[in-house]
């Protein structure tokens, strides 16, 4: 693995990292003081080059920040969420902040994501008060609310593929995929007998997702045949805090865990367990590949550190 880049954000543990889809080396990290437990949030745009990481702009909030995401419509434009039971709008090209604050949720806001597909501008948030609720930005209040998780939500996903659905995972040990137009859950899949706390939609293939679950699992799910996982990844030794699929390889995923491990795996292979990158001496919880460079990953942890790295088994042709 080529050396990381890394940046000590001192009294900051990261929670989110996210490359923006736009500008080649700039990074997202959503930040909270006391490891979210007390204290503010800092939102940290970074910017990266060969002279390493530096700090292009940061935001403080007075809760914890837990996630983060870019705009799809706007390179200067981003969206965290909040101890608080809030959304904020931020905009890089302006030093004060936040633009919009979004208050509905009445328990902390631990996942946030924009929606991919073209011709619809949306946010969608995942509380512990066990809703998700789907917002415009433009508008100041949720366009819709979901119901039917039976405990706290960690993770919210837009598919990458299918407008107005979204995927949700939950403290109920469920994964469940959404539909706007339905207005409501379209599949309720009892993915793991343990806490769910990351999903992801594969880019490549509308109906695969994985889920990464506090029994240190990954599971691959099949939307067309939910009764069993289409692959199942095993190998991180605590809880699985963040799991996320390649832009750039169809069966390339990695996930970041509590046991202070980064790791690359292939489904498609026999021995699926790429390269396990240990760079971190805290729990591992914000990761991300770069839309830009097939081989730049960047993850963040509560050691006060974010880094961006080229791990060994996306340098090699797989």
């Amino acid at each position: 693995m080529s050396a990381a880049r890394t940046l000590r954000v001192p009294g900051r543990h990261g929670y989110a990292a996210e490359f923006s889809p736009y500008l080649p080396g700039r990074l997202a990290c959503a930040a909270a003081q006391h490891y979210g437990i007390a204290g503010c949030g800092t939102l940290l745009i970074l910017d990266h080059s060969e002279s390493g990481l530096r700090i292009f702009r940061s935001f403080d909030w007075n809760d914890g920040l837990f996630d983060v995401t870019w705009s799809e419509n706007n390179e200067h434009v981003l969206v965290t969420c909040s101890g608080d039971g809030s959304l904020q709008l931020w905009d890089t090209a302006k030093a004060a902040g936040p633009l919009q604050v979004y208050k509905e949720h009445t328990q902390e806001v631990y996942s946030v994501d924009w929606s991919q597909t073209r011709g619809e501008q949306l946010v969608v948030s995942g509380s512990w008060d066990q809703t998700i609720k789907v917002w415009d930005p433009t508008v100041e209040k949720s366009l819709c609310t979901f119901r039917g998780h039976e405990s706290v939500i960690y993770s919210t996903i837009w598919s990458p593929h299918i407008p107005g659905c979204f995927a949700s995972a939950s403290g109920d040990q469920t994964l469940r995929i959404w539909d706007m137009k339905a207005t409501g859950v379209r599949i309720v899949i009892p993915a793991h007998q343990t806490e769910i706390l990351s999903c992801d939609w594969c880019k490549y293939n509308e109906n695969l997702l994985v889920t990464g679950a506090v029994d240190c699992s990954l599971r691959g799910w099949d939307l067309r045949n939910v009764r069993q996982p289409v692959f199942e990844l095993l190998g991180h030794t605590y809880a699985i805090r963040r799991v996320k699929f390649s832009p750039f390889h169809a069966s390339v995923l990695a996930s970041c865990s509590y046991d202070f491990t980064v790791r690359f795996w292939n489904f498609s292979k026999p021995d699926p367990l790429l390269e396990t990158v240990e760079h971190h001496t805290e729990f591992t919880c914000g990761l991300d590949f770069s839309l830009q460079s097939p081989t730049q990953v960047a993850d963040c942890s509560w050691d006060e550190t974010i880094k961006i790295y080229d791990p060994a088994c996306l340098t090699i042709p797989a």
